[in-house]
């Protein structure tokens, strides 16, 4: 065995990595032989001792190079073959393992929802075909999960947190209970863009925009605290539109107001149209529940004779604050993430299986029943919105700090 084929078997090479080390160490090995052959041909005429002394020279720096190149080798071999390993290990991680997702919103909600049908999908599309589980955590309008997701989470690519985008303005507001840095999470995905929708029921009496902004008192709304569209959207509107509303804080999740609204305690609530779908199904087809006023960039195909607020907004400023507060917020509703610190190869198997089952037949399948939406954004999407919000106009975020962020 050649010095070079010794030095790739020391390096630790397995069979596989090893067998392209071995054929360069052979073929240096020629080319230096070659070298040293070439070499000693082309010296000049000359006496013995000189000859002698000129061929020791010749030899002494080809055998120089040649240890050089050993070393190389060597350490080239023993790199690639960890870096080969890591590569042939880290998708096999998964087998026999249990990947945990964390809802910060409670059962029987859209975001409940829509995670349970990601996990009832998205193992067959992680190497190692993982089990899957969910886990509620509600609390604080997703506060609570979003910071148990950041600082007391392992980061070992078993648990992924779904909350709202809208907490990341919390961030940028300086809200104290607070203890993330949405700059520093591992982005897994969205399963789809948002789109706001202001539903309230018959017995409330409005059932028309006209009615909510002529009536003389506040009309209630459910909401589940500061950083949640339910909050989040009404308050703006109330500022933008002029929208006589009185925001309830405190529900647990969009199917906790679907039930207070359905007893009377409040008027409606306000958030994702493939939500209110979901949740009041029934109500919307029975007559009960009455969507009154949409708020997105272009009216929803199926909300077509629903008036639009941006098309209502009398100013400048009343249009950035919508379109800043809710529709950019809009395409963050629903995130997907993973602690800070998360290898960076699981980071990426999560994200391909994340893609790979919104596109799967059978997931799209049950989404269709239950009126799902499904228009994701990758990982890679979410970063740079995210980070785009840390970078936004001061002024129009001083105003919404004001709506949005308040003193009870």
């Amino acid at each position: 065995m050649s010095p070079f084929q010794t030095a790739c078997c020391l390096s630790g090479g397995g069979e596989g990595p090893r067998k392209p080390c071995l054929r360069f160490g052979l073929f240096i090995t020629q080319i230096t032989e070659r070298h040293l052959f070439i070499s000693t041909l082309a010296l000049p005429p000359m006496d013995k001792s000189k000859w002698k002394k000129a061929s020791q020279t010749v030899e002494g720096n080809t055998i120089k190079k040649f240890c050089c190149y050993i070393l190389a080798i060597a350490i080239g071999c023993s790199f690639t073959h960890r870096v080969d390993s890591a590569s042939a290990q880290e998708p096999l991680y998964y087998k026999g393992k249990t990947v945990r997702f964390i809802v910060a919103y409670s059962a029987g909600g859209s975001f409940d929802t829509i995670t349970r049908a990601i996990t009832r999908h998205i193992g067959k599309h992680i190497p190692g075909n993982p089990k899957t589980t969910v886990e509620n955590m509600t609390g604080a309008g997703g506060i609570i999960a979003a910071n148990y997701l950041f600082n007391k989470t392992k980061p070992d690519g078993l648990t992924i947190g779904n909350w709202i985008g809208s907490l990341v303005f919390q961030q940028i507001f300086g809200k104290k209970s607070i203890e993330f840095d949405a700059r520093r999470f591992e982005w897994v995905g969205v399963p789809a863009v948002d789109h706001p929708v202001c539903a309230l029921t018959e017995a409330s009496g409005v059932t028309k925009l006209d009615k909510w902004l002529s009536s003389k008192k506040s009309i209630k709304i459910g909401g589940i605290g500061p950083g949640g569209t339910a909050s989040d959207v009404p308050r703006i509107l109330k500022a933008a539109l002029g929208l006589p509303i009185k925001v309830i804080d405190g529900y647990k999740g969009p199917a906790k107001i679907g039930l207070a609204a359905k007893a009377g305690e409040i008027a409606g609530g306000c958030w994702g149209w493939r939500s209110i779908k979901v949740t009041w199904r029934k109500g919307i087809e029975s007559g009960k529940v009455h969507p009154v006023l949409q708020v997105n960039p272009k009216r929803h195909p199926d909300l077509q004779k629903v008036p639009n607020a941006i098309e209502l907004a009398k100013t400048d400023q009343a249009r950035q604050l919508i379109k800043v507060g809710i529709h950019d917020q809009a395409a963050l509703t629903r995130l997907y993430s993973l602690p800070p610190g998360t290898p960076k190869e699981r980071v990426k198997i999560l994200q391909k299986a994340f893609v790979d089952t919104m596109s799967d037949p059978e997931f799209l399948a049950e989404t269709k029943n239950f009126n799902l939406e499904i228009k994701p954004k990758s990982g890679e999407e979410v970063k740079e919105i995210v980070d785009g919000f840390f970078k936004m106009d001061t002024a129009v975020l001083s105003r919404l700090k004001e709506i949005i962020v308040y003193k009870r």
